[in-house]
């Protein structure tokens, strides 16, 4: 499929399905993109957040075509229903943005099994569902698939065990999907970002621990339009994997080639504010 006049592959017509659509990064992206003159599914569970994020992104880019589908993205069948019926609408989709997430933060010893039943149902039992549903369709366009995943699916982060756990299965399932998928033209992006400005991070602030923050804060946080501009700019190149920001690239190299050296800096950081379960008979 040719690209666009700059170079990019996206090019105006297109149509892009973006779950997690209605708030965060899912909402940037869908306003970015509906300036390049792409056609936009947003896909999210609370119809009327999705109603408000429609009107954004339409009154972003005249002449836009935004269209909603309310469903739970845990919930294997009604994404197939709903995936089918957003092909049936709109002849064909070319790029799926799988953005839709939660997030559960606090020490192991106090979360619940529920917990991780939770964010994994979301976070990637929720992106197998789409992309099971949405692969046929990206088959026919030759398409591109986006998974947005975290810089705690390349890293352990204190306190994200149940997040960092999903985050790191949806990693090696798109890695996978993306070599099954290279000889049916069909391309898959993996988006680790750091934390940035969005909702979800709002409501982690009033909770978190002083741990958490400790490790998480030495990363400076990001906007969210930086980060959906880097995954568009992605995009456009059909690359494999996209790790906004400087200092989140450079973690992750860390964390590659010298890993016992970023663990130790990070314990460093923990010795000062650790208030977390101890073993019996240890000192604070």
């Amino acid at each position: 499929m040719a690209g666009s006049a700059d170079g990019g592959w996206l090019r105006p017509g297109q149509h892009a399905v973006i779950t997690g659509g209605s708030s965060g990064l899912g909402l940037e992206l869908a306003r970015q993109l509906a300036g390049r003159g792409l056609a936009i599914t947003l896909v999210a569970q609370d119809p009327h957040r999705l109603s408000r994020a429609r009107e954004q992104v339409a009154a972003g880019a005249a002449g836009a075509r935004v269209t909603t589908q309310s469903v739970d993205v845990s919930d294997p069948e009604a994404v197939e229903a709903a995936l089918d019926e957003v092909r049936a609408a709109s002849g064909g989709i070319d790029v799926l943005i799988n953005s839709a997430g939660i997030l559960r933060e606090g020490y192991f010893e106090r979360l619940t099994h529920d917990d991780f039943r939770a964010v994994m149902d979301v976070d990637f039992f929720g992106v197998v569902n789409a992309t099971m549903a949405c692969l046929p369709y990206l088959k026919e366009s030759r398409g591109h698939l986006v998974n947005v995943s975290s810089m705690a699916g390349m890293l352990g982060v204190f306190g994200l065990t149940a997040y960092a756990a999903a985050k790191h299965a949806l990693n090696g399932f798109t890695d996978s999907l993306r070599i099954e998928m290279g000889p049916q033209n069909v391309t898959v992006q993996l988006v680790c970002p750091p934390e940035f400005d969005s909702p979800m991070v709002a409501t982690l602030d009033t909770y978190r621990t002083a741990e958490n923050r400790a490790i998480v804060k030495s990363v400076p946080p990001l906007s969210v339009t930086q980060v959906a501009r880097e995954t568009i700019r992605g995009i456009d190149k059909r690359e494999p994997l996209t790790i906004p920001g400087m200092a989140s690239r450079l973690t992750w190299r860390a964390s590659r080639y010298a890993p016992a050296l970023l663990d130790r800096y990070f314990q460093r950081r923990l010795a000062a504010v650790y208030r977390g379960p101890m073993s019996a008979g240890a000192a604070r």
